[in-house]
C-alpha cells in the first residue's frame, strides 16, 4: 500500500511539472510555426488521448511516466510533403530552434521561481539563526558558542536555518574553512571554522547543520515515556509507561532530545539506561533495533514522551518571517539561482571525487519524497514540486546529446557556423548520449535500491 501512495504522490507532483516542460517546447515550437504531430505525457505505449480535428496534434498520456515529448515535423524522421517543408524543424532558422528547444528547461524555472514566490508569501514565526547547542567535537566546537546568532555564510547573509543549510551544502566535500560572521548583544564577529571532507567521511548522512555542529534551539522535553509500542526493544526489556529516564550509559539525561540523540547513534548496541520507577532508581538494558533512513541505519527501541508542543522558546530564539510581494519575487529568483548553482556545483564535486555518486537519487526517492510531503502539508508539496522542478531545469541543460541542453549544443553551433552539425556527428552524440542516460538512469536506481533495502 505504501508503494502506490507513493506513485500517486509522484504521479501528482512529477505529472504536472512533465506537462509543464513539454507545453514549452510546443507552445513555442506552434508560436515558432514548426507544425507538432504529438504531445506526450511519458514515455512508451499510448494509455489513451485524442487527436484535435482542428489541428490534427495527438494529445496522449503514455505507459511510463517518467518524461515525456512533443514531435515535429521534421524531414530527418520521415517523408514531409513539399508544401509542408516550411513547418518542418530541420527548416527553421537556429534561433527559431534554440528557442523551442530552451522553453522546456525555461519553464521549469519559471514553475520553481512562481512556486518560491507563493511560499515567500506566507508569514510564519520561526525559529531564528541563534545557535541553542552546539554538538562536541564538531565544526562548530572550535571557534562558536551557544548564544550566538548566524548572520552570515562565507559573505552571503542568512536570516534562516533554511538559508542556513543551503550555504553549508554548498561547501559539501570540501576541505578549509567556513566564514562564518555571528552577533551576539549587538556585537558582530568574524570567525573562521575549519572543514575537513565536510558531509562527507565520518559525517556521511548527516544533513548540512549537523555536520556543522551548531544546532537550533531546542525545547526541554521532559524524559518521562508516555507511551511504549507492543512487541518493541522498549517493551521487551520491561521499560514501561511513567519510567523517566536519567541517564543513557552513565551520561545525564535531562532532554529527551538528549535521549533520542544516543538511541539513534547506536543501532544493535546495549545500551544501560538508568531510570526512575515509583520513586525508585533501577537499570535497565535495552539494545535499539536498527532500522534504515536515507542512506544510514539508526536505532530505535519504540518509546515515546509527552510533548505538547507549547513549550516556551525565548523570545530572543524567535522571529517573524514576513515579506512583501517584492521582497518574495526577489527572494525566490535568489533562492531559484543558488539551488541552481548548488546542484552544479555538486555535479562538478561528482565527477571531481569531492564527494561520492551515491547523492545521486532516481525516481524512487523522488516518489518516497512526494509521499512524505503530502504528510507534511500543502507547503511542503510546493517546496518540494520547486526542487523537483529546478532540477529537471539544470538536468535537462546538462550539454549531453538526447537532452535540451545537448541540443542547444548542436543548434548553437548552427548559428555560429552557417550550416547545421553533419548528420553522422549528430548521430554519433545521440549514441554516445542515451549510453550516458541509461547509465545514469541505472545509477540512480540503483542508489534508490541502496538507501531502501542496502
Amino acid at each position: 500500500m505504501t508503494a502506490i501512495w507513493m506513485f500517486l504522490a509522484a504521479v501528482c507532483v512529477l505529472g504536472p511539472l512533465i506537462a509543464l516542460h513539454e507545453w514549452g517546447h510546443y507552445i513555442v515550437a506552434r508560436l515558432c510555426g514548426v507544425k507538432v504531430l504529438t504531445y506526450s505525457i511519458g514515455f512508451g505505449p499510448k494509455l489513451f488521448g485524442w487527436t484535435s480535428k482542428r489541428s490534427g496534434i495527438d494529445y496522449r498520456i503514455s505507459a511510463i511516466p517518467l518524461g515525456g515529448y512533443v514531435k515535429m515535423l521534421d524531414e530527418r524522421e520521415g517523408n514531409v510533403d513539399a508544401h509542408e517543408r516550411h513547418l518542418a524543424f530541420n527548416n527553421q532558422h537556429p534561433l527559431k530552434k534554440i528557442a523551442i528547444v530552451a522553453a522546456g528547461p525555461l519553464m521549469n524555472f519559471i514553475i520553481a521561481i512562481g512556486l518560491f514566490f507563493v511560499l515567500f508569501l506566507q508569514s510564519s514565526e520561526q525559529l531564528n539563526t541563534r545557535i541553542g547547542n552546539i554538538l562536541p567535537d564538531s565544526p562548530a566546537s572550535r571557534a562558536l558558542v551557544v548564544g550566538e546568532k548566524i548572520t552570515a555564510i562565507d559573505g552571503k547573509d542568512i536570516t534562516t536555518w533554511e538559508e542556513v543549510n543551503y550555504a553549508l551544502a554548498h561547501r559539501m566535500g570540501e576541505t578549509g574553512e567556513l566564514d562564518i560572521r555571528t552577533e551576539q548583544g549587538g556585537k558582530y564577529t568574524q570567525k573562521s571554522v575549519p572543514i575537513t571532507t565536510f558531509m562527507q567521511g565520518d559525517q556521511k548522512g548527516q544533513d548540512a547543520i549537523t555536520s556543522l555542529g551548531a544546532l537550533p534551539y531546542q525545547p526541554v522535553i521532559e524524559p518521562v515515556l508516555s507511551e511504549i509500542v507492543p512487541q518493541s526493544a522498549a517493551a521487551l526489556m520491561g521499560l514501561q509507561v511513567g519510567d523517566k529516564v536519567v541517564a543513557i550509559d552513565d551520561k545525564p539525561i535531562t532532554n529527551w532530545l538528549d535521549a533520542t540523540s544516543i538511541i539513534r547513534d547506536n543501532p544493535e548496541k546495549m545500551l544501560n539506561f538508568t531510570i526512575i520507577r515509583d520513586g525508585t532508581s533501577m537499570n535497565v538494558k535495552v539494545m535499539p533495533k536498527g532500522v534504515k533512513s536515507g542512506n544510514k541505519i539508526i536505532g530505535q527501541i519504540g518509546i515515546k514522551v509527552a510533548y505538547d508542543g507549547k513549550s516556551s522558546i525565548p523570545s530572543d530564539y524567535r522571529t517573524t518571517i514576513q515579506h512583501t510581494p517584492s521582497e518574495a519575487i526577489a527572494k525566490s529568483f535568489t533562492k531559484t539561482y543558488d539551488l541552481a548553482k548548488m546542484t552544479v556545483d555538486a555535479l562538478g564535486k561528482m565527477i571531481t571525487g569531492l564527494i561520492g555518486i551515491e547523492n545521486i537519487s532516481g525516481p524512487i526517492t523522488i516518489a518516497e519524497v512526494s509521499k512524505t510531503s503530502f504528510e507534511i502539508g500543502w507547503q511542503q508539496v510546493l517546496s518540494t514540486a520547486a526542487i523537483i522542478s529546478l532540477s529537471l531545469a539544470v538536468m535537462n541543460l546538462l550539454p549531453i546529446p538526447v537532452l535540451d541542453g545537448g541540443h542547444l549544443v548542436f543548434y548553437t553551433y548552427e548559428l555560429l557556423r552557417g550550416k547545421p552539425m553533419s548528420e553522422k556527428v549528430q548521430m554519433a552524440g545521440l549514441r554516445v548520449g542515451m549510453t550516458l542516460l541509461l547509465c545514469f538512469m541505472v545509477l540512480a536506481i540503483g542508489n534508490d535500491i541502496m538507501r531502501l533495502f542496502g
